[in-house]
Parts: C-alpha cells; sequence; structure tokens
C-alpha cells in the first residue's frame, strides 16, 4: 500500500539517536517530521535486548555529560527528557578502573580535581605530567564552541585553529611522560573510542573524556529508555516513528528527493530528507548517480573502526556482587596496540561491566563483556543476514565459532573473577555480523568512520550532501557515541534552525 496523502516537511532515515534527536529538534520547530526504522527496535545502538529475565544494552553501556548543567544533560533537558530517565551514577572514585596483567588496577574518578588526586597519588614523581594533561584536554574542549552549547563567533576555535585537530594522542602524551605506565593508564579506557597510536587524534580523547569527567552514568535498565522517551516527545509533536520500513531507494523530482520508497512497497513523501544511516549505505539507497564520483571514492577509502564480539553473562541470584564502576582489562601495556590484535593471544583487552537494574544492590544480575573483533573474522557469513524483523541462520559452523569464543573470553575473565563461572547461569554472544545487521554498516563497525590525526580533512563528513534536499546525521557528523551523534543533529538542524536562536534556548531550558 502507499501512502499518498502526507507530504512531511522531514522524513528521517533511521532511527539511531541522531535520526531521533533531529526529529525532536525540527518538531519542536513546528515541523511535521516521520522517522522511517528497518528494525523491529527502534534506536540504533540504544536498542536492547533480554535474556534470563536480564536487559542487556547492545552498544551503550554507560554515559557522560549528565550531571546537572552539563552539555548533553541540558540538551535532554531541552528535549523534556532528563527527568524521564531511570539513570545511576558510577562511583565518584572509579567510573573506570584500568587493569593490568600485573594485578595493578588504577582508577579515573569523576571530577577533575579527584581525576588529578587519585593518579598523583599513584605517580607522585608524574605530577607536573598529569596536571598538563588535564590542562590540555580542557584547551582543546574549549576550541569546540558547540559542544560547550556556545556559537562559534569566538576566535578560538579549531576552524580557526585548525591544527588542534591533527595533535595524535599518543605522541602527545610521549612528550610530556616517558612514564609508560602513565601512558597506558590515561588512555586506558581508549576502547571507547578504538584508540589507536598511530591515528586517533588528541581532540576525539579530550571530548570522550571530558564528558565522562562531567558525568558518568549508567542508564537503568538499558539505554533503550532514550530512545522511548525521544519517540514519544516526537509522536507529541504529532510526528511519527515507523519500524519495519526498510527504504530501498529514493524518488527524485529535479534533482531533490521526493519520496522513498520500502522493500515492502510503501512509498513516502517529503520536503526536505535527513539520513542516519551510514553515508556509504546512504548513498547505495538514494541512488549513486547522484553524488559525484570523487565524494564516492573518498567515502569508499575511509576506514571504519574496528567492530567487536560481545558476551553476555546472566547470573545465578546473589552470587556475583554488582560493581558500580567499568573495567578494562589488559594483557598488555601498550593498550593502543590492541585493535590490530594477534589471533594468537586474543583477546589482548576486555571492557567489562555489570548493567544496572531497578532496586540494585549488591548482587548483579548479568554482566557485559566487549573484546574487539575484526570483521574479517566472520567475513565468510557475510552474505547472512539476521535480526528480529528479518529472520535468518548462519549455520552451525557459525555457531561452533562462536562458542569457541565465548570460551576464550571466559578463561581470559577467570585470571580477573576466578570463581566466575559458578556465578554464570546464561550464556550469550554477538559477534560484528551482530552491528552489521542491526546498524547498518558495511563491517559492523562500533564507532563509525576512523578519525586520523594524520589527514583529518579527509574523514570529515559535510551534514550537507550534493543532493540540495538531502542530508545527513549521526555518529560520522561530528564524534561517535550518545554525546557525539546528538551534537551530529545539532549540526544537521542548523541548516533549518538558527544556530543561535537554538543554541540559546538549550541553554535556557
Amino acid at each position: 500500500m502507499t501512502e499518498t496523502k502526507n507530504i512531511y516537511d522531514f522524513i528521517i532515515v533511521g532511527s539511531g539517536i541522531g535520526g531521533l534527536v533531529s526529529a525532536a529538534l525540527l518538531g519542536m520547530e513546528g515541523h511535521s517530521v516521520l522517522v522511517l526504522e528497518k528494525n523491529h527496535q527502534i534506536g540504533g545502538s540504544l536498542q536492547v535486548f533480554s535474556r534470563d529475565k536480564c536487559v542487556f544494552d547492545t552498544g551503550v553501556h554507560y554515559i557522560g555529560s549528565l550531571d546537572e548543567g552539563e552539555n548533553l544533560h541540558q540538551i535532554f533537558k531541552y528535549l523534556g527528557i532528563i527527568s524521564e530517565l531511570n539513570m545511576m551514577r558510577l562511583d565518584d572514585d572509579a567510573f573506570d578502573i584500568i587493569r593490568f596483567a600485573d594485578g595493578r588496577e588504577y582508577k579515573h574518578a569523576q571530577g577533575y580535581d579527584k581525576f588529578q588526586s587519585q593518579l598523583i597519588s599513584d605517580f607522585p614523581d608524574e605530577e607536573n605530567a598529569i596536571r598538563e594533561f588535564c590542562a590540555k584536554v580542557k584547551e582543546i574542549c574549549d576550541h569546540f564552541p558547540l559542544y560547550n552549547l556556545e556559537s562559534e563567533d569566538d576566535s578560538v576555535n579549531y576552524v580557526n585553529n585548525p591544527e588542534v585537530l591533527s595533535i595524535n594522542a599518543w605522541d602527545y602524551l610521549g612528550s610530556i611522560t616517558k612514564n609508560q605506565r602513565l601512558r597506558a593508564v590515561l588512555l586506558g579506557n581508549g576502547v571507547l573510542y578504538a584508540g589507536d597510536r598511530s591515528t586517533t587524534p588528541l581532540y576525539v580523547v579530550s571530548l570522550i573524556l571530558n564528558s565522562y569527567l562531567n558525568g558518568s552514568y549508567r542508564m537503568i535498565n538499558g539505554g533503550s529508555q532514550i530512545a522511548r522517551q525521544l519517540t514519544k516527545k516526537i509522536h507529541t509533536l504529532g510526528g511519527k516513528v515507523l519500524k519495519h520500513q526498510d527504504v530501498c531507494e529514493a524518488k527524485y523530482t529535479g534533482g531533490n528527493v521526493s519520496s522513498v520508497l520500502t522493500k515492502n512497497g510503501e512509498e513516502y513523501f517529503g520536503v526536505n530528507f535527513i539520513s542516519n544511516v551510514n553515508p556509504k549505505r546512504t548513498i547505495e539507497m538514494f541512488g549513486k548517480d547522484h553524488f559525484r564520483a570523487a565524494y564516492r571514492n573518498r567515502l569508499n577509502k575511509i576506514k571504519n573502526t574496528v567492530s567487536s564480539f560481545m558476551l553476555y553473562l546472566s547470573f545465578k541470584e546473589e552470587s556475583f556482587e554488582y560493581f558500580n564502576s567499568n573495567r578494562y582489562i589488559y594483557k598488555i601495556d601498550d593498550v593502543w596496540d590492541t585493535v590490530d590484535y594477534s589471533d594468537a593471544v586474543w583477546p589482548e583487552t576486555l571492557y567489562v561491566c555489570t548493567p544496572a537494574s531497578t532496586n540494585q544492590g549488591k548482587w548483579a544480575e548479568s554482566m557485559t563483556v566487549m573484546a574487539y573483533m575484526n570483521y574479517d573474522e566472520v567475513a565468510q557469513w557475510g552474505e547472512s543476514f539476521n535480526t528480529v524483523a528479518v529472520a535468518g541462520e548462519r549455520g552451525e559452523e557459525y555457531e561452533q565459532f562462536k562458542k569457541e569464543k565465548e570460551e576464550i573470553v571466559l578463561k581470559e575473565l577467570e585470571k580477573t573473577y576466578p570463581d566466575i563461572r559458578k556465578s554464570i547461569k546464561g550464556i550469550y554472544s554477538s559477534t560484528p555480523l551482530t552491528y552489521k545487521d542491526y546498524i547498518g554498516t558495511d563491517d559492523g563497525s562500533l564507532y563509525g568512520i576512523l578519525k586520523d590525526s594524520n589527514n583529518i580533512m579527509y574523514s570529515k563528513i559535510n551534514a550537507r550532501t550534493r543532493v540540495p534536499n538531502l542530508y545527513l546525521t549521526g555518529q560520522n557528523i561530528v564524534f561517535h557515541g550518545i554525546l557525539g551523534s546528538t551534537i551530529g543533529s545539532l549540526v544537521t538542524c542548523f541548516n533549518f534552525i538558527d544556530r543561535k536562536e537554538l543554541i540559546e534556548k538549550i541553554k535556557q531550558a
């Protein structure tokens, strides 16, 4: 059946947080909006699933900048959802814990003062380096006005000072300290952004670390509540969010997109279109002939960040204690050599957390474990497809592959938690193929396009496209994560909403 009655001001393809925030912001300005999602569940990386009565996040395990007055808190407040979110603040003294093979653990505390004092107690001879690092993080963040909910009138910004984008994080740390363990500790939560010594810019580290120092929280019973609240907001404003709408083609009139078609035969008409889908997939969807060959070639050459293997454990009642921090467990001290891991010693690093549940007490209900995994390891099953919306099978060989990887990760976990198997009720896992199918990236990339300090402009993606009424949003516009994707939504919406007015509304919310 074809819908012909409505011509929406904006049609947003993809219901990741970038698409949902864009829809809500535009709806608040009086525009009619329609969000089309191919999956059974909205939210992109905010999606969750349930096993053994435990809720597991697929992509968002903790969120920063949620203290009162911080940028994400303020944006969510303006959107009218902050009071509806059920959150748990991570430990002040240790929102992250970095653990090494020698058993030593180092804590990242919330707030710059605690963060510095904790590290200085561990590295008393490195006080100057620690303070210099923190000062540099703040300095770089000041170069991103929108990140600070300010306009770009100030000359101190990355546009006027583009050199700040090209500072390599690993090299910078090496210039202020020769203490290899300190550098590893300061960059130890690099799993958050797939930190790599040869490419990761210091600005990525700074924007992300600063956000976690200013309010790190877990979403109780999963991050999907953010997507639900945004959807509710969109509906309240008269917009629509439709599931099971896999956009496969676009129609054009006079060089502009006039409608999109879905695989189930629906056609939706709009004035403007925003894609929250990976840029490469967007070109396929909207027709490659409408984009310059040079643009297509550049996108095809840009590398994506690595993907992951995820292990999900449900626990027997009152058998494993909950910990209100995140654990990064390393086999090697060179923490940023783990992206290009060796198969012989995989996994070289693990991210471990115990998700928070309603009325969280002493005991954990579950555990989530993440290990880097390159898409090449599962490429032989790449033609398969399996989601709730479109069920499929990958075969016994794939299931055996997952079982073998589960066992390897469990053995690694036992080095830190020797008795963990006694607590386990259920074991579940996912691979890069899961991210490929649900999120829509060719290789299941965790954090979208790789930001390369060696050629930072090469990986820059503009919200505008060559098609006059087609725009992009999501984690590839500014930087990844909930905060990065949300700021990316602001950048997209500035094409339709006065920048200064919107920023002021958010600040005054």
